[in-house]
């Protein structure tokens, strides 16, 4: 059986797609590998992989997460602009703020931004420490241990609503992920502000069939 090309696998896991949608990708496609050679973002043995291993991985936050036209997501240590580019291209009426402390990865950010035309998504040079702002969601990609974020981060957790969808913050992990529940629970239990949140944990190949995604986990704290 020939291989679906990857606009194929996108209108297969996400039907709903436009064709708008569906350019705007492939036009962060063609963004990366240039930009990449510039300034090292993705391993040069892993660009060849940058479908899957990158945007579609970033995507299984689509699936887990209930974003709602007006709400706000911050992305924590974007790097090269994952997740937060291919879930702005998804997700046209959500803002998106997108946040690193190296500054030269934020050139290929923007770059993807420009080339994808989006007009919902922020790009700051910054640390996590520093931003001030609220949020329905945080996000992040293997940035660092869940509860080390939370402390961070727990701050920019909004207080408001949207539609009664509960807040929270959704990290994408790979390999065991034991040992950050663990100490997401201790975490719990020492931090009064956390009583009354949940974890969810899901497993990226509920999603998608690719083989690269049989370790891969989602991890929700919810508020």
């Amino acid at each position: 059986m020939e291989a679906m090309d990857n606009s194929e696998i996108l209108k297969k896991y996400f039907p709903e797609i436009t064709d708008r949608q569906l350019a705007q990708f492939h036009s962060i496609e063609s963004v990366y590998p240039e930009w990449n050679d510039k300034i090292n973002v993705i391993s040069r043995k892993d660009i060849g992989n940058l479908f899957v291993h990158h945007i579609l991985h970033s995507l299984a936050i689509a699936k887990a997460a209930g974003f709602k036209a007006g709400m706000s997501v911050l992305d924590i240590g974007t790097g090269g602009g994952f997740p937060g580019i291919p879930l702005a291209i998804m997700f046209p009426s959500v803002n998106f703020t997108l946040i690193d402390s190296i500054g030269k990865k934020l050139r290929i950010v923007e770059a993807a931004k420009e080339a994808a035309g989006l007009e919902n998504v922020t790009i700051k040079h910054e640390n996590a420490i520093e931003e001030k702002g609220r949020y329905n969601f945080i996000v992040s990609r293997a940035v660092m241990k869940a509860d080390e974020m939370i402390k961070i981060a727990l701050k920019n957790i909004s207080r408001e609503k949207v539609d009664g969808v509960r807040n929270c913050f959704i990290f994408l992990k790979g390999g065991d992920i034991s040992e950050e529940i663990k100490l997401l629970d201790d975490l719990k239990h020492k931090d009064r502000r956390l009583k009354n949140c949940s974890v969810w944990t899901g497993r990226v190949d509920e999603y998608f069939s690719e083989d690269y995604f049989k370790e891969k986990y989602i991890i929700k704290v919810l508020f």
